[in-house]
């Protein structure tokens, strides 16, 4: 047999299918176009005359071939991982610190499983979260007081941080069980205005619902605050108010029937997350598999996602 074609490239997107299970999602935990994949496995498929997964098939189903190579990937891709962190290691002087601050108030549901899966692939990096909500966690990148913070909104006026895209996400109205709104295609501004607002004691600029859609349409609601998400939701559930909130946030109490969602606007409501790292340590190379953890975790775990 002659040389190989296969590439670290193609055995990562083989992992990425398996753990994506569709062809659009492994796309976007690689950063790559759809028809790119593709070509990728077409040309796999030419140079082993086999097929290597089921096309109509959700998840995907690997046949022989393709779980012949999906293999090989299980295999090598941690090797090659593991000793690339090794030789960041020998390049370093000294064991890392990571520590985070955060703007929301929901980050941690999906924040710390990030983090589990970084302590597994650099277990001499010491993380921490910066103690309670921040209201200007790149303030803290800039006294030193963090490494990376996580932000709703891009600052370009930061010309000292690097901001890296993780993910967007739809904002929902949740509503009581059995509510009249519940029947409408989607809410508009004006349906809040009746409605008491619960909401986190934060600014209202960090409010999606308020900054996107009330305030620029004059629509002032009476106001509730909370600190705790399940705070939130039980005042809703009996009956006192509407709220607004990341749908993957809230999917388990949806599924269960403690409360009902409502689209916001008739192409949903949409909010973004990004990672901030100053920029002398843009290449730290913790940090930077830290941001491609958060992405990587986020997409299988969560719920409606859409990589960025």
């Amino acid at each position: 047999m002659g040389t190989s074609i296969l590439e670290l490239r193609h055995l990562r997107t083989l992992l990425a299918l398996r753990e994506a299970g569709t062809i659009s999602r492994a796309a976007q935990l690689l950063n790559v176009t759809q028809s790119a994949l593709s070509h990728q496995v077409l040309a796999l498929e030419r140079q082993y005359d086999a097929v290597l997964f089921e096309r109509k098939s959700a998840p995907v189903a690997f046949t022989a071939a393709g779980q012949r190579l999906l293999d090989l990937a299980v295999h090598v891709l941690p090797l090659v991982g593991s000793a690339e962190r090794d030789l960041a290691r020998m390049a370093s002087t000294a064991a890392g610190k990571l520590r985070i601050a955060v703007e929301c108030h929901t980050c941690f549901d999906w924040l710390m499983p990030s983090m589990d899966a970084l302590r597994e692939r650099w277990p001499e990096v010491e993380q921490d979260i910066v103690s309670g909500f921040q209201a200007d966690p790149v303030g803290l990148l800039h006294q030193d007081r963090a490494e990376l913070a996580i932000v709703s909104e891009l600052d370009e006026t930061e010309t000292d941080m690097v901001f890296h895209p993780l993910f967007e996400f739809e904002m929902v109205a949740i509503l009581p069980l059995g509510h009249p709104y519940l029947a409408k295609p989607h809410l508009v501004a004006g349906d809040f205005a009746g409605q008491a607002l619960i909401t986190y004691p934060v600014p209202d600029d960090m409010l999606d619902l308020v900054r996107q859609v009330l305030r620029p349409a004059g629509v002032e609601p009476p106001r509730r605050t909370t600190e705790l998400t399940v705070g939130m939701l039980q005042l809703v559930a009996s009956g006192r108010g509407f709220a607004a909130l990341p749908l993957w946030a809230v999917n388990g109490y949806l599924e269960r029937g403690y409360v009902a969602r409502q689209r916001i606007g008739p192409d949903g409501l949409t909010a973004r997350l990004y990672a901030v790292v100053p920029k002398r340590l843009a290449g730290n190379a913790y940090l930077a598999d830290f941001v491609q953890v958060m992405r990587e975790t986020s997409l299988l775990a969560l719920p409606g996602i859409r990589l960025l």
